[in-house]
């Protein structure tokens, strides 16, 4: 990324992991951020880490009056919007499929694909009259393989994969680029409070990946940034796997 000052970024689930490195990254790089979170206090005081020029919203993504005020906000304080990341999202179920329980299920696909749509729906009718912005939407793994029991998560980050597509061609000549991230499997605080809770192997993820090890979340951010970048001025309707190799691994073992 190069300096990007004057430009404003809107991070959502912008408080931890992905998103808050994500959040850092464009900071860094001279963007006034919006971080949004659940969270509001977290959001606030993530902001304020951020400094002077940054705001924490609190946001339910899967919430249209929400979604709206969010972008409402970004625009009254800043005048403009020139990247959405997508990145807000809760964990799946680790169960058996026929243990899963549907409102469960429900709430995920509300974050994950629901969330994704309304706020590139809202975000679209700022960029649209700029006639510039990006729009960087997370997608995973689980959205390109079967993984077993990962039912209602593979199926939204597939689905956000395609609404990825539909949108950046939707939008290619309004001067609106759509693009998709689907990290592999990140050393996150979720992760690790997964690991302790006996519901994820690292050691097994980690000889499974050709690389041998977890992302570091600024890794993942940084092919946000890239995305995000006039350096990615050609480039919508992908979905860039940052993965260590993991969807390349074909072997047995």
């Amino acid at each position: 990324m190069t300096n990007q000052t004057g430009r404003v970024a809107i991070v959502t689930g912008g408080a931890n992991g992905i998103g808050w490195a994500t959040a850092q990254r464009f900071a860094q790089e001279g963007y006034r951020v919006v971080v949004a979170d659940l969270r509001a206090q977290h959001a606030q005081q993530r902001a304020e880490a951020l400094g002077a020029d940054h705001v924490g919203i609190r946001a339910d993504v899967a919430v249209e009056v929400d979604v709206i005020a969010l972008i409402n906000a970004c625009v009254e304080r800043f005048g403009r919007l020139d990247v959405l990341v997508n990145n807000a999202g809760n964990s799946d179920q680790p169960y058996p499929t026929i243990e899963q329980n549907i409102d469960a299920f429900d709430r995920l696909i509300d974050i994950h694909l629901r969330g994704t749509f309304l706020a590139c729906r809202e975000a679209a009718k700022v960029m649209l009259t700029q006639r510039s912005g990006a729009i960087v939407n997370l997608a995973s793994i689980a959205g390109l393989a079967g993984i077993p029991q990962r039912n209602a998560y593979g199926a939204a980050k597939a689905g956000i994969a395609a609404m990825t597509r539909s949108l950046a061609c939707e939008w290619a000549r309004e001067g609106i680029r759509v693009n998709a991230v689907a990290p592999g499997y990140v050393a996150t605080e979720l992760v690790e409070t997964l690991k302790l809770n006996g519901q994820m192997d690292l050691q097994a993820i980690e000889r499974r990946t050709p690389m041998g090890r977890l992302a570091q979340p600024d890794e993942i951010a940084r092919a946000i940034g890239f995305l995000a970048s006039d350096a990615a001025s050609y480039i919508t309707g992908t979905t860039l796997i940052v993965d260590g190799g993991w969807h390349a691994y074909g072997a047995a073992g």
